[in-house]
Formats: C-alpha cells, structure tokens, sequence
C-alpha cells in the first residue's frame, strides 16, 4: 500500500515530463509567423537652378519611367547665358592662339626698319660731332655747338639701343608666363561654358527611376528657388518590407533567407522576398504593428527585399511573412 503512492508520483513526473518535451518539440516546430508594414521609397524632385516654371507634364497618379521629362523651366536666361560663354571662351582661345604663335614677321621687319633708321641717324651725328671737334679749335664752330652735336650724339645712340631691345622682344616672342596666363584664362572659360551647359540641362526635370507621381506640388508660372520641390515621386523599386523577429527567432531568418508574404487583399497569393538586413540593435515593438505578443517587448528590426512587387503594394500596408518552403 506503501509503494502506490511513489508510482503515482513517478507517473505523475513522468507525464510532466512528456507534456514539457513535446511542448518544446511542437514549439521549435511551429511555423515561423512575423508582422511588418510595406516600405515604398520616395523622392522629392525639384530643379538645380532657380527660373520661372514653365510647364509640368505630369499629373498625380501617373505613371513614369526612368528619364521620362516630368516639368521644364524657362530656358531663355540660360541660353543667354551659354551664349556669353562661349563668346568668352572663343575670345580666350584666340589669344591662347596669339601668345603661342608669337609676334606677326610684318611687326619685327617693321621694328628692324626703326632700328635702321635709328642707326642711320646715330651715323649721322656721329659725323657732324666729328665736324665740331675739328672746327672748334680753329674758331669755326663753337663750344654750344660742339655741346649740341655731343647731346645729339647720345640721344641717337640711346635710340638705338632702344630699339634694338625692341627688336629683340618681337623675335623672342611672348614669355611662358604669358602663355601660361593665357592657358589658365582658356580653362577658366571653357569651364564656364560646361557650367552654363549644364545649368541650361537643368532646366528640364525627368524623372530619376520608374515611379508613380505622389504630388504635385507647383503649377507653371511660379517663381521658384533651385531645391524647391515640384513633383514627389513614389518609386517602383525597391520594394522593402519592415518586420520585426524576437530574439529566439532570431536564428531562422538570417540574411538571405526567402519568405513569403500575404496580405489581407491576397492573402492566397503570396509575395516572395528575401530577408537582407538584419539590425545589430534590439528595439521596442513599433505600435503600428499588430502582433499577438506584447508590445512591450525587445524584437529585432528585419527589411525584407520584395522580388516580384506587381503595384499593388502600398506604403504603410500591413504584411504577414512566413518562412518560404521552396525557396526560390
């Protein structure tokens, strides 16, 4: 009678053990379930350069592509501006062409010609100097006059000095800091000329990837400043959804894992994606997530990539992911 009650017990611990194991196995075995909301990237668009919007082609709702024209300012200032540019830059070059050519042959014969001249003239004063000195001891010319032919003597010589330095300048050309100066005045105005190109590109706004317009934000005729926003752009692609594991799942969905994901409007046809970031840092539940644990506890944040979105996914829309069988 003694012994009953130790077997009771020894069932009783028996089947406590049974319930807790299979309790564990059914818990390691259950599918994995996880809730998150779609994430759509978005971009607001707007022109580089300040103008006067002239027309916006697209409308909200509308469909777009990449580079598709979506709104154009008015060009004109920065054709006019392009236009003084290039002029700068055609004035620039030709003296870039004027400094490296060097001085024209009509410009150095012409001041050989005035060297000649000079020396001919030197020549010249040199004799009648030479006549004074002769007379000037014998009472025929007298001491001004020999001072006189002497300072035209000097001056005819410093002439001719001077323009055999002149000479020497138009065959040597220009220096290599002035052709150097001459370089640097040429980069600095075909740089102008790529900046007003480009300032006269951005006057045109397309459109950077496949999306769907948002906003619309300004109509044409406004006045606008360059980063003022014309049209909000939702893209197409990526397509991410935010989810959000507990840290003993953590384990069965490491990056590059594929999942699917349902919808309350399709819930028999499933998205796939693959999970391909897992966040380092716990976090609290975000609020606009409905799951069945409380909302107090530390999840990690997972973005998961959706590889085959069709459109119908929507910003801020509530998705369930589970573990994809068949991987893909």
């Amino acid at each position: 009678m003694k012994k009953l009650p130790i077997i009771v017990l020894l069932l009783a611990a028996a089947a406590a053990a049974a319930w807790y194991f299979r309790g564990q196995f059914a818990t390691a075995a259950a599918p994995l379930t996880l809730y998150g909301n779609v994430d759509i990237r978005g971009v607001d668009l707007g022109f580089r350069v300040p103008g006067r919007l002239l027309k916006v082609l697209k409308d909200e709702g509308d469909a777009v592509q990449a580079g598709d024209l979506l709104a154009r300012l008015d060009d004109q200032p920065y054709v006019q501006e392009l236009a003084r540019a290039e002029a700068q830059l055609a004035a620039a070059q030709a003296e870039q062409r004027l400094k490296k050519a060097g001085n024209r042959s009509e410009d150095i014969e012409q001041g050989r010609a005035a060297l000649e001249e000079t020396r001919v003239v030197a020549k010249n004063a040199e004799r009648a100097h030479q006549r004074h000195l002769g007379l000037v001891g014998h009472g025929g010319t007298s001491q001004q006059d020999l001072e006189t032919a002497e300072a035209v003597l000097d001056e005819a010589k410093q002439r001719v000095k001077l323009n055999e330095a002149k000479v020497k300048l138009l065959e040597a050309g220009f220096r290599s800091e002035e052709i150097a100066a001459a370089d640097a005045a040429v980069a600095q105005a075909q740089a102008a000329r790529d900046g007003a190109a480009l300032h006269l590109e951005d006057t045109q706004l397309e459109a950077p990837a496949a999306g769907v317009v948002l906003t619309r934000a300004l109509e044409p005729g406004a006045i606008m400043q360059a980063g003022a926003t014309v049209i909000s752009l939702s893209l197409e692609q990526p397509v991410w959804v935010r989810a959000y594991v507990h840290e003993a799942e953590l384990g069965r969905v490491p990056p590059g894992s594929s999942v699917l994901l349902t919808t309350d409007g399709r819930p028999k046809r499933p998205f796939h994606g693959k999970v391909g970031f897992v966040s380092p840092r716990a976090e609290f539940t975000p609020k606009s997530v409905e799951t069945p644990e409380l909302r107090s506890t530390l999840v990690y944040r997972l973005r998961i990539v959706v590889s085959d979105s069709d459109g119908s996914l929507r910003q801020g829309m509530p998705v369930t992911v589970s573990l994809d069988p068949t991987p893909r």
